[in-house]
């Protein structure tokens, strides 16, 4: 099938291209999501919401959970432990009309999160697994809602849990799964094994399978679903300050020429929207402070001076934008040393996991105190 044909399915909606914006901590709030679906369709998740949190009506994650009313479908990624309080937090979704998709993080490889038995560390856990991704089913199917399953490889090379992680999460009803092709040990370290979300493929029979894992540009996407015969991709750190990358990606799906690396100019232009949304998303103190992140990754390549650099990073206000973006050239052309790799990669490291977790694959048990009142990771 040629990638220019290919449609993916996840319930009831279709998703053209076949391309998923990852949910990032501190990244993807509503601003962010809007500026990358300027530049092309896919399916855009807001930042993780832990159930507990949803649940208590936190009012720092009842406001991460803002969409701009254009944005369909409105896609939400929840983290949970527990498959009563996943449940409730569905049918909270459910009831007051919160969001038309939900996925499941057990992808996360921070050790704060795997310590208490949550994220990338609960896949081992094939029933409580199971119990959760059917909890989270069984409350969202009869509003139609569809529900995937994000998670990784495994814990370690000796602990792989993604093959069964796909087929409990088919058999309980998830619509889709998507796979980062790293463990938890590697975190954002070294290659994603492709050749796992092959198998994966092979593995899960009747639903969608998504790869993520070093999509840094459009052919990376290509080679991907050319590689694994995956159904679609997800993209997380190759976007970042680069929302013009799914703009290339739609382009790429549809066997279209890919269009031209922005200039310095242009690229100025994204980072003042930017500063724009997240200033009616916040304020404009706590909206300029929250894309200071993202400076570094905007002007990554381009020969711009060490000085501007730091005002840009430290940047506190919108006259204070506007007059370092009139010191730039705004005709350099977009720099080849732009492409590839961006955003954390740090290194490998054992995983920590809480007492005895490796002892019983099938205890269905809830980890103690793996709930987290905090969203966003």
């Amino acid at each position: 099938m040629s990638t220019s044909a290919m449609t993916l399915r996840i319930g009831p909606y279709t998703v053209d291209p076949p391309v998923v914006l990852a949910p990032m901590a501190g990244i993807t709030n509503t601003a962010f999501r809007q500026l990358c679906r300027q530049y092309g369709a896919g399916l855009y998740v807001c930042e993780m919401i832990t159930t507990r949190a949803l649940v208590e009506r936190d009012a720092t994650t009842m406001h991460m959970i803002t969409f701009h009313p254009d944005e369909q479908p409105r896609s939400l990624q929840l983290y949970g432990v527990d498959p009563v309080t996943m449940g409730k937090a569905v049918q909270m979704i459910v009831d007051e009309d919160l969001a038309d998709h939900i996925d499941m993080n057990f992808g996360c490889p921070v050790p704060k999160v795997t310590r208490k038995g949550g994220g990338a560390a609960l896949p081992y856990k094939r029933r409580l697994f199971g119990d959760i991704v059917a909890a989270a089913v069984k409350a969202a199917e009869p509003a139609g809602i569809p529900v995937t399953v994000k998670f990784r490889i495994g814990i370690d090379d000796e602990n792989l849990t993604y093959l069964d992680a796909g087929r409990i999460a088919e058999a309980e009803g998830a619509q889709a799964v998507a796979l980062h092709a790293r463990t938890a040990s590697q975190r954002y370290s070294g290659q994603a094994d492709w050749s796992a979300v092959a198998r994966l493929k092979e593995a899960v029979k009747t639903i969608p399978v998504l790869g993520n894992g070093d999509i840094f540009k459009a052919q990376d996407a290509l080679d991907m679903v050319a590689k694994t015969g995956c159904d679609g991709v997800v993209v997380g750190r190759g976007c970042l300050g680069r929302p013009w990358l799914f703009g290339e990606l739609q382009a790429a799906f549809r066997g279209e020429p890919l269009p031209e690396g922005p200039k310095l100019g242009e690229v100025a232009g994204i980072m003042r929207r930017h500063a724009e949304l997240l200033t009616e998303h916040y304020d404009e103190h706590k909206g300029l402070r929250d894309l200071r992140k993202h400076m570094a990754w905007y002007l990554h390549g381009f020969p711009v001076g060490s000085t501007l650099r730091r005002g840009f990073a430290m940047v506190s206000n919108l006259q204070e934008l506007d007059d370092l973006i009139g010191q730039l050239d705004h005709d350099v052309p977009f720099p080849a040393e732009a492409e590839g790799p961006r955003g954390r990669q740090g290194s490998a490291a054992k995983v920590v996991l809480p007492e005895g977790w490796l002892d019983d694959p099938e205890d269905a048990s809830v980890p103690a105190g793996a709930e987290m009142m905090h969203s966003g990771g």
